[in-house]
């Protein structure tokens, strides 16, 4: 059976591309953990369900989407075979074998998709030129506004207002603003959830020169909403450290109106310093204008452990 999974702690971005790009190559789509609640306010408002979670790759086909890095991926990748990636980050593992690898540096890889689709370029991995429906609109649509974070993100491109403008038309969404504004509401629940939930949501490994780095992420409009919970989230940081061999973790408290994210840095802080070219005061800084861990945060620090 063949596949669409996007990486582990989903993101919108990553469960609407697996649906959408399933649809178009007549496959299934997958997860691999919990959907958040943004991404559940998404699939109710335009009616569809979530994937299914898958949790090995043997005997199964593999797409990926939204993600290249293998610690992102399924434990087994190489149990399965991995026939192609779908993507908008840097390129993050070598495949002994070819494959299909269509990645371009735009805001989310819905907006990939909706460019292969307007284009009629389907064809170009392995895909039908179907029908784009109104609710698969709405969600590509979704997951562009939410990992551009309304556009306000500097990963944001003239491409990703494009589609969304064609996205919108599709769907019958006449204000593309509103329904961003509703997303960026749902993303933004921290205030009801646990701090062990919380470090959970989106939340990536990465291996820089052999050393395995977290970072984390939430975005909030109100910083109250995770004011309370900070001391308990650096508490549960700090004993993942230890637990599970990180030499670095960072968690990202991105205010979505400020336009800028508090980061809190456990392990080697050292590091993190070399990287931004900061001084650290207990163990947290304000960087402003910095909201996408892709773009702003994950380059300076390969380059310095390099």
């Amino acid at each position: 059976m063949r596949f669409v999974v996007g990486h582990k702690n989903p993101d919108t971005d990553s469960i609407v591309s697996s649906i959408v790009l399933a649809y178009f190559l007549d496959c299934y789509p997958a997860k691999l953990g919990k959907i958040n609640p943004e991404t559940e306010f998404v699939l109710r408002k335009f009616g569809v369900m979530e994937p299914e979670t898958i949790e090995s790759a043997k005997n199964k086909e593999i797409i990926l989407v939204d993600h290249s890095e293998r610690s992102q991926s399924l434990d087994d990748l190489d149990e399965g075979k991995l026939i192609a990636i779908i993507d908008h980050h840097k390129v993050g593992l070598t495949t002994s074998e070819p494959i299909i690898y269509y990645a371009k540096p735009v805001g989310s890889t819905a907006t990939v998709i909706a460019e292969l689709y307007f284009k009629k370029a389907l064809d170009l991995i392995g895909g039908k030129n179907k029908e784009l429906t109104p609710d698969l609109a709405g969600l590509l649509l979704s997951a562009i506004l939410s990992d551009t974070v309304l556009f306000k993100s500097p990963t944001t491109t003239e491409l990703d207002k494009e589609m969304a403008k064609k996205l919108a038309e599709i769907a019958g969404v006449k204000d593309i603003e509103s329904l961003g504004l509703e997303i960026l509401k749902a993303k933004s629940v921290v205030s009801k959830m646990e701090p062990e939930e919380i470090i959970k949501m989106d939340f990536k490994d990465f291996n820089f020169n052999g050393k395995k780095v977290g970072i984390g992420q939430v975005e909030i409009i109100d910083i109250s909403e995770i004011e309370d919970k900070k001391k308990r989230i650096k508490e549960l940081l700090e004993e993942k450290l230890k637990s599970e061999g990180y030499d670095l973790i960072l968690f990202m408290i991105t205010d979505i109106m400020k336009e800028g994210s508090e980061i809190l840095v456990i392990g080697n802080k050292e590091m993190f310093e070399k990287a931004f070219n900061v001084k650290l005061e207990n163990n947290s800084i304000f960087l402003p204008g910095v909201m996408s861990r892709k773009k702003q945060v994950v380059p300076p620090l390969e380059r310095a452990y390099q």
